[in-house]
């Protein structure tokens, strides 16, 4: 882990090295790019890294202030690249102060202290990215005008903050994949993780270049939240197995999200952007807008439901089945325990009550002889 003192130190450069130093490489790297600023030669390539790029400034009026845009291109892969090396910096403050910390006094075994590792990261960004979209949303008005969504479609301009949003969404997911070697996931853990990272790039991506961004945003807010309440949830589970209250209004969520995004998908892909009067397919004007995309962004979004649907039942129908057998188990215990004895039948003896005496007659006749 980056950060962390050892007593031996591994062989220069083997993966063990990597793994304990791969923080403070990092942190070299970036600190390259940003020393590259003060050298008026390089300085042009260190500002392509660091700053949001293809700014475009409007006047709208004479009177009114002139107003600056953003629209994607080639570059902003140099952006993406330089805040990716932050979020791998920022992932390994967060383990080694924050989560490794709670982890030595909750004692937990492998497979939970993985799992925990894997909802401290994944609440911290999923807080921090909601309160963000929240933001934005806020200042474009989108609970009293809907059609915003697809109102003046192509929308190839972008504000300062829904650029560098998703600028900031691309390079976390990207970084999660090495991330995957870094923190040693287990082999198992592996294929799970692979899914929803490529799904997040290719979802978060696509909404970028084919200029959904707005439709991209109205859906991770309320995805975001939901999972936020799932892995705050689980980080409680961990640390006292009786608090799961935050599950079921998880699952609650849960269904009424995907009803959401399904929703939405199919008023902007079905019903608005048919309606628009921009279509046609032109790269150069950043227009998507022919049916053959539409029903693709349209499919691969109802795809991507199903499958966190069938995801979620499965892991219900498994939670409902080991609370079962958690159940049938106390039940057996108990009954076990209240079960009562078998009384041993008494006989009366010269007014005393003795218990009555199962030997043979042979055998008492032998004793009192």
């Amino acid at each position: 882990m980056g950060f962390r003192k050892k007593n031996k130190s591994p062989p220069v450069l083997s993966h063990e090295f990597v793994i304990q130093n791969h923080a403070d490489m990092v942190s070299c790297l970036a600190m390259i790019i940003l020393l590259g600023l003060m050298f008026e030669v390089t300085a042009k390539f260190a500002i392509m890294f660091i700053t949001v790029q293809y700014n475009v400034t409007e006047v709208l009026d004479e009177k009114s202030e002139p107003v600056n845009h953003y629209h994607y291109g080639p570059k902003d892969v140099a952006t993406v690249f330089f805040y990716l090396l932050i979020a791998v910096i920022l992932h390994a403050l967060i383990q080694e102060y924050i989560l490794d910390k709670i982890n030595r006094r909750l004692h937990l075994s492998k497979t939970k202290h993985s799992k925990f590792n894997e909802s401290g990261q994944l609440a911290a960004f999923y807080l921090f990215s909601f309160v963000w979209g929240c933001s934005i949303l806020t200042a474009e008005d989108f609970a009293t005008n809907p059609t915003f969504l697809w109102e003046g479609y192509p929308h190839t301009r972008m504000v300062f903050q829904v650029k560098f949003f998703y600028i900031c969404q691309i390079a976390y997911w990207l970084h999660a994949l090495p991330e995957l070697y870094f923190q040693k996931v287990r082999k198992e853990d592996i294929p799970r993780q692979l899914y929803y990272i490529c799904l997040y790039i290719v979802h978060i991506t696509g909404a970028y270049v084919l200029n959904l961004h707005r439709l991209g945003l109205v859906l991770l807010v309320p995805h975001y939240l939901v999972e936020l309440l799932f892995h705050a949830s689980r980080l409680f589970y961990f640390s006292d197995e009786n608090k799961q209250k935050g599950f079921t209004l998880w699952a609650l969520l849960f269904v009424i999200a995907r009803l959401l995004t399904l929703t939405l998908s199919v008023l902007t892909f079905g019903f608005g952007l048919p309606r628009t009067e921009n279509h046609g397919f032109s790269l150069a004007d950043g227009n998507f807008n022919v049916l053959t995309v539409r029903m693709t962004c349209l499919a691969a979004i109802c795809l991507t439901q199903a499958w966190m649907m069938w995801k979620f039942i499965n892991f219900q129908l498994k939670k409902w089945r080991e609370h079962s057998q958690n159940q049938a188990s106390k039940k057996k215990t108990f009954s076990q325990k209240t079960k009562p004895h078998k009384r041993e039948p008494l006989r009366v003896t010269n007014g005393v009550v003795k218990p009555e005496d199962k030997t043979s007659p042979r055998a008492r006749k032998a004793k009192a002889s």
